[in-house]
């Protein structure tokens, strides 16, 4: 149990103290700030720890922000010294290590440094410095220019033990598939008045490719109407069991250049323990489809699925590359609220897991891969990341523009967030719609409107 004499520091702290899987322990902890000084003492396991940081916030959101810093610092460095354990990502919570790399580059400051301060591992730091780098040309032309189009096809054959979304078998949800497709269309064609220019075009779920091919048309069709110039136009396949010439070619016919065909796992074991209802031979026949129609072609692998050694990891790693995809997206394994692991498991296990991912920067480096842009998320096994990696300048652009927030994104479909972002960045505006299927097919006109009002 956590008592601190700041509220306001208090979930800040418990991010650190989870990373410990240190929840069930006491701690005290005061904080007071004064004379450009903060503060924070410690109290743990019967010892106490005081800490002294110097610095003068220019105003109260500057005052904020290394408050939180301070403290999670203070907290990280009692607890790494208590358990004798380093995080990959050290006192660093925040979801995007790179806009804070960024951040620190505007205000003139040497965000190594930082990096340093906060405990993040000498790798990590490199890997910082090669995705800005991977990511610049992107970076330069989207900042605070345009903006991406997300829509939203929540639908999947099966849902994955890991996957927290709003996704449910499509026998559970196809009574739903028809008025979802009739309000996606209204959502899309509505957008003809306020779009602007488009920096790019995603359509992810779900499984896009789970519904049928006249439904799938109709959305592809829908896009057309806006008279978008030719951009980066990426559908997320994704399951390999969901893939048809058909498909593949209205997405050709209506201008889509990048699929994902996401694997997840090149074990036929990992793939049916997780819930994927395809094997490896079908994942091979998917690739093989798409890559005859000549797209630019992505393939997600997960570190630390349940039962995988790190020779199985590496398996699939090599696998990926033999492919030679234009992307290779690494994630690492996350305990998320809403998904079936999360209702067994509390905590994962992060044994093996940074070496998998140490592995696959290794073996993506050494084929020409590069790192372009990454991002974290809560309760990942080890403290680890996402990266997504490169080759041939082909880095996706709407991956780019979503985790740095430097343009806007207008979001339709069901659990999609439209973001305005004001300034280059400066300040994000938000706006939701509803995750579950049967309200947003209720609230489709207000949803209409409130887009409207958010972006004119």
């Amino acid at each position: 149990m956590l008592n601190t004499n700041n509220e306001y520091l208090k979930p800040e702290i418990m991010d650190v103290i989870r990373l410990f899987n240190a929840q069930e322990e006491d701690f005290t902890h005061y904080f007071s700030y004064s004379g450009g000084k903060f503060y924070n003492c410690v109290e743990y396991m019967g010892g106490f720890y005081d800490f002294e940081d110097e610095f003068n916030p220019e105003d109260e959101i500057e005052y904020k922000r290394y408050a939180k810093r301070f403290a999670k610092l203070a907290f990280y460095n009692v607890l790494s010294k208590a358990k004798n354990i380093n995080l990959p990502w050290g006192a660093l919570t925040g979801i995007r290590p790179t806009k804070l790399a960024y951040m620190e580059i505007e205000k003139g400051s040497d965000y190594k440094q930082l990096f340093k301060q906060l405990k993040v591992s000498d790798s990590n730091i490199t890997l910082v410095e090669r995705v800005l780098n991977g990511q610049q040309a992107i970076y330069n032309a989207d900042k605070g220019s345009g903006c991406d189009l997300f829509i939203s096809l929540p639908f999947c054959p099966t849902k994955c033990e890991y996957c927290s979304f709003i996704t449910a078998p499509i026998d559970k949800t196809r009574q739903y598939v028809d008025e979802y497709i009739t309000c996606l269309v209204k959502e899309i064609t509505d957008l003809k008045d306020y779009i602007g220019k488009v920096n790019s075009i995603y359509i992810g779920g779900g499984t896009p490719f789970t519904i049928s091919d006249s439904q799938f048309e109709s959305v592809l069709r829908a896009v057309k109407t806006l008279d978008l110039p030719e951009v980066e136009y990426t559908v997320e396949a994704g399951r390999p069991d969901t893939f048809t010439n058909e498909k593949l070619r209205v997405c050709k016919d209506y201008g889509v250049n990048r699929i994902c065909v996401n694997p997840q796992s090149f074990s036929d074991k990992t793939l049916q323990a997780i819930g994927r209802k395809h094997t490896v031979e079908q994942m091979y026949e998917a690739y093989a489809l798409a890559e005859k129609y000549g797209f630019d072609i992505n393939i997600d692998l997960i570190a630390g699925l349940r039962g995988e050694s790190i020779d199985d990891f590496a398996h699939s790693v090599d696998c990926a590359v033999k492919l030679n995809p234009a992307n290779i997206t690494v994630h690492t394994l996350s305990l998320k609220c809403g998904a079936k692991l999360k209702e067994n498991l509390s905590r994962l296990q992060g044994e093996g897991v940074a070496e998998m991912v140490a592995l696959s920067r290794e073996k993506l480096t050494s084929a020409g891969y590069e790192p372009y842009y990454l991002y974290r998320q809560k309760y990942q096994a080890g403290g680890n990341e996402n990266c997504g990696w490169s080759k041939g300048g082909k880095a996706c652009v709407y991956n780019v523009d979503v985790m740095e927030e430097i343009c806007s994104n207008i979001a339709v479909g069901a659990n999609a967030i439209s973001k305005r972002v004001y300034g280059g960045g400066a300040r994000v505006g938000r706006l939701a719609t509803p995750k579950d299927i049967p309200t947003y097919l209720q609230k489709c006109e207000v949803l209409l409107n409130g887009r409207r009002q958010f972006f004119e």
